[in-house]
């Protein structure tokens, strides 16, 4: 007998969870991209043994890319079920959720260029 009643539907939730990242890395090669620059930044701040403040930034960045990747697969797909075929209202939907994401990418360059700018400086002031 268990306890608790909700124990399953905890694991169900993050079985869920975890079959839509799966599903995310196997099929989309937007969301493979911004994953790729998440570690490639998360490497960065290893590297340059970035200060807390820099981690959390860059971690928030980090997930506001993400997650509007995410939310835009899930427009798309949501569209794609209701609107199989062509209809210009359906187009604007997948456009504003792309712009989303592109928004969110310009402004995570923008924060990453401030951050690791000083950094990289550093580095080549260093070899000559």
């Amino acid at each position: 007998m268990k306890l608790f009643k909700s124990d399953t539907s905890w694991v169900l939730t993050f079985k869920h969870a975890f079959s839509g990242m799966a599903h995310l890395i196997k099929t989309e090669k937007s969301f493979r991209v911004h994953f790729s620059f998440a570690v490639a930044a998360l490497l960065l701040l290893v590297i340059f043994q970035a200060a807390l403040l820099e981690w959390v930034i860059i971690l928030l960045v980090i997930g506001m890319v993400i997650s509007s990747e995410i939310l835009n697969t899930a427009i798309e797909i949501m569209v794609d079920i209701y609107c199989p075929f062509y209809h210009p209202l359906a187009k604007i939907s997948k456009d504003v959720g792309a712009a989303a994401v592109l928004f969110s990418a310009i402004i995570s360059i923008i924060i990453g260029l401030l951050i690791f700018m000083p950094y990289i400086i550093t580095l080549f002031k260093s070899f000559y």
